[in-house]
């Protein structure tokens, strides 16, 4: 079975952020792979070693530095990846990323297309679903456990919702984004990281891809972000006075009279 896997290098959520000039400032920030894409890649790797054969492409937009992300996808079990970079695809808008995402997969034929639910930056979680219709393919979204059929041509998904789980069948290939729960991530070993180095890894731009400039960027976007604020500081906290537990009880009723206005 052949699958690709879509991810995103994204600010390591435990960076300290600033805004400058209306955008993120990303100077000397940890980029990491996103941690749903990270299910996405451990599921690809599951599913062809359970297998026994097969292989995982992995395709990112980014500039050189998401190569990193590349990388650590091989060094755990993928074969090969694509770096998507051309100045033209800054500022692509979901819609946008989406058609770059699936002009470089109509290069190639794959049985399965595997994303995360959703990036930790813009938490939007709509580029999935909008490269399955591009693609013309079915999918599903945060999916926490998947079975494939023997004969590679259909999966049950499993998806929670309030209250319950919902199984869905779809036929094959499909995109499914992959939600926590998915599996436990692993570990890369030496072995993998030295093989890593070994593996192909290309670059496609925008001619490459037969995209027009009109295609993707600022220029077509739909969703344009006008600015971005910090939120605010919040007050600092009270702790509520009193000897007794009566006495604290009391206090923080008349606190929540008086100050919040609450009650």
């Amino acid at each position: 079975m052949n699958i690709a896997v879509c991810l995103k290098q994204v600010p390591d959520t435990e960076a300290r952020l600033r805004i400058r000039e209306g955008a993120v400032d990303l100077t000397d920030v940890k980029m990491v792979v996103g941690p749903f894409d990270e299910f996405a890649v451990e599921e690809a790797v599951r599913i062809k070693e359970k297998a026994g054969s097969g292989e995982i492409t992995i395709f990112c937009i980014g500039p050189e530095k998401a190569k990193e992300a590349i990388k650590w996808a091989f060094s755990i079990g993928a074969d090969q990846g694509y770096l998507l970079k051309d100045q033209a695809f800054e500022h692509s808008d979901l819609l946008g990323t989406a058609r770059i995402l699936a002009k470089a997969l109509q290069k190639g034929s794959y049985d399965l297309i595997l994303c995360g639910k959703q990036s930790v930056d813009d938490d939007a979680g709509q580029v999935g679903p909008a490269l399955a219709e591009i693609l013309d393919l079915p999918h599903v979204t945060t999916v926490h456990k998947l079975e494939l059929a023997s004969d590679g041509k259909s999966a049950l998904c499993y998806r929670d919702f309030e209250g319950g789980v919902e199984v869905v069948e779809t036929t094959l290939p499909a995109v499914i984004t992959a939600e926590k729960g998915l599996n436990e991530v692993r570990y890369a070993s030496l072995k993998g990281i030295m093989a890593a180095k070994k593996k192909k890894l290309e670059e496609l731009d925008l001619a490459a891809l037969g995209l027009a400039p009109t295609d993707v960027g600022q220029n077509a976007a739909l969703l344009v972000i006008k600015e971005l604020q910090m939120p605010p500081v919040r007050a600092a906290g009270k702790i509520v006075e009193g000897g007794s537990a009566q006495e604290k009880v009391a206090n923080l009723i008349k606190m929540l009279h008086d100050e919040a206005k609450v009650i």
